[in-house]
C-alpha cells in the first residue's frame, strides 16, 4: 500500500514529524540509511531551550519547549528527560547587563526567568568559578537523551501503529510522490518529507544548508557536580559565527551523573575526526567557568555536523522549485531537539491546511528562493 507520508530521516525531527502525522491518522513510512536517532541527533547535547536571538527563534523554541513539557510525563526513564533549567553565566559587568536585558525580554513573553547575583549564583552552582558576577536562570529549560526520544516517538507514541520504519535504507533521490533507494527500489507515497539534516543536500543539492561541525566531551560520573545546564553569555555570539572556528562554554548535568561539555563551531571542515587543538581550546574555555574541570576524567569525545541555514532558522514547508511537491523539515542547526516538536506541528498544519499555533512564515523554505550554498 502507498503510504500517506514518507519521511526521509529517523532523527529527532523526522521522528517528531512521523508521530504528528500519524496522530492525524496518516499511514507514515520512515526511511533511514542507518538507525533511529543517528546523525546530528546522536551527536548533539539534547538541550530543550528557549532562545531569543530573533523573534522567530523565540516563537519556535518557546512553542516547542511547551510541547516537550506536555510530552515529558509520557517518556521513559531511558529517555532521560530532566527539567534542570538553564543558567546563563555572566563573567563581567557587560555580560551582567546582557543578562538583565535577556531577563526583560523573556519576562515580556511570559518565560519564567530569575536573575541571580553573585552570592545567589554561588549557592545555585557551587562548582562555578567564584569570579562570575551573576547569572540568569531559565526555569523550565530541559534536557533529553535525543536518540531514545526519537525511538519513543516512532515506536511508543500514541499513534505509533500508523508508523513503519525501515532502517538501512539509504535514499538517493526524491520527487513529489516517491523516494528511490540505493538498491533501485522505489517507495511511493502521497507526500514525501525530507528531514535528514545535512543529508538533505545530497537529495536536493540547491538547498542553502551548510555543515557546522561541533565537538563534545562527556566525563565519568560526578553526581550533583552541577545542577543546571550552564552556558556562558558569550555563547550567543559564538553560535552564529558564519566562518572559522569558535568555542563557547556549555555544560550539562546528565541523569547518569556525567557532565557533558561543549561546545565548538567550525565552518571550514567536513572531516568528522576529533581535532585535538579544537577540543583543547573548548576545554580550556570551559575551565574558566568550571575550575575543577581539569581534575575530571573525560571518557569520550566526538563530533557532529549541524545543518545551518543562512539565517539560523529551519526550513519547514514546501521545497518549491528546488524539488516540486517535496516537503522539507531541515536546517535546525543546534536547535533540532528543542524545535523538533514544533517543527512537526508547523509542517503538519501546512500539509493538512490547518492554521498553526504560531506563524509559519519565518520558516518557509521559499524565503531562500535565490540562495544556494557553495561547496
Amino acid at each position: 500500500m502507498t503510504a500517506d507520508a514518507l519521511i526521509v530521516g529517523a532523527g529527532i525531527v523526522g521522528a517528531a514529524c512521523a508521530a504528528e502525522l500519524a496522530a492525524l491518522g496518516m499511514r507514515v513510512e520512515v526511511l533511514d540509511a542507518q538507525g533511529i536517532g543517528g546523525g546530528a541527533t546522536a551527536a548533539g547535547m539534547g538541550h530543550i531551550v528557549v532562545m531569543n536571538d530573533s523573534p522567530a527563534e523565540l516563537a519556535l523554541s518557546l512553542y516547542s519547549r511547551e510541547l516537550w513539557l506536555e510530552l515529558a510525563p509520557q517518556l521513559r526513564a531511558r529517555d532521560a528527560f530532566s527539567r534542570c533549567g538553564t543558567l546563563w553565566l555572566a563573567a563581567d559587568d557587560e555580560e551582567w547587563q546582557a543578562a538583565r536585558a535577556m531577563h526583560a525580554a523573556y519576562q515580556a513573553h511570559g518565560v519564567a526567568a530569575q536573575l541571580l547575583d553573585a552570592p545567589a549564583l554561588r549557592e545555585a552552582e557551587p562548582a562555578a568559578a567564584a569570579s562570575l558576577v551573576g547569572g540568569l536562570r531559565i526555569e523550565h529549560d530541559s534536557i533529553v537523551y535525543a536518540p531514545a526520544a526519537a525511538d519513543w516517538l516512532l515506536t511508543q507514541s500514541p499513534a505509533c501503529t500508523n508508523i513503519s520504519v525501515r532502517l538501512g535504507a539509504p535514499v538517493v533521490s526524491v520527487d513529489a510522490g516517491s523516494a528511490t533507494l540505493a538498491n533501485g527500489e522505489r517507495c511511493s507515497a502521497a507526500r514525501v518529507i525530507v528531514a535528514n539534516g545535512m543529508g538533505a543536500r545530497e537529495l536536493i543539492p540547491a538547498l542553502p544548508l551548510q555543515p557546522k561541525k561541533g565537538h563534545l566531551l562527556i566525563t565519568d560520573r560526578y553526581p550533583e557536580l552541577i545542577h543546571h545546564q550552564l552556558l556562558e553569555l558569550g555563547y550567543i555570539r559564538s553560535a552564529h559565527h558564519a566562518s572559522g572556528t569558535s568555542v563557547a562554554f556549555n555544560a550539562q548535568p546528565r541523569t547518569t551523573g556525567q557532565v557533558l561539555i561543549g561546545s565548538s563551531r567550525q565552518f571550514d571542515t567536513t572531516d568528522p575526526a576529533v581535532e585535538m587543538p579544537v577540543l583543547a581550546h573548548m576545554l580550556k574555555r570551559a575551565a574558566h567557568y568550571l575550575p575543577m574541570l581539569p581534575q575530571l576524567n573525560g571518557i569520550r569525545a566526538w563530533t557532529g555536523f549541524r545543518a545551518a541555514s543562512p539565517d539560523g532558522l529551519p526550513l519547514i514547508g514546501p521545497a518549491g522549485d528546488r524539488a516540486p511537491g517535496v516537503w522539507l523539515a531541515v536546517g535546525h542547526e543546534g536547535l533540532g531537539v528543542t524545535t523538533s516538536l514544533a517543527t512537526a506541528k508547523l509542517l503538519a498544519a501546512q500539509i493538512v491546511g490547518n492554521a498553526a499555533a504560531i506563524s509559519v512564515e519565518p520558516y518557509l523554505p521559499g524565503r531562500f528562493a535565490h540562495e544556494v550554498t557553495h561547496e
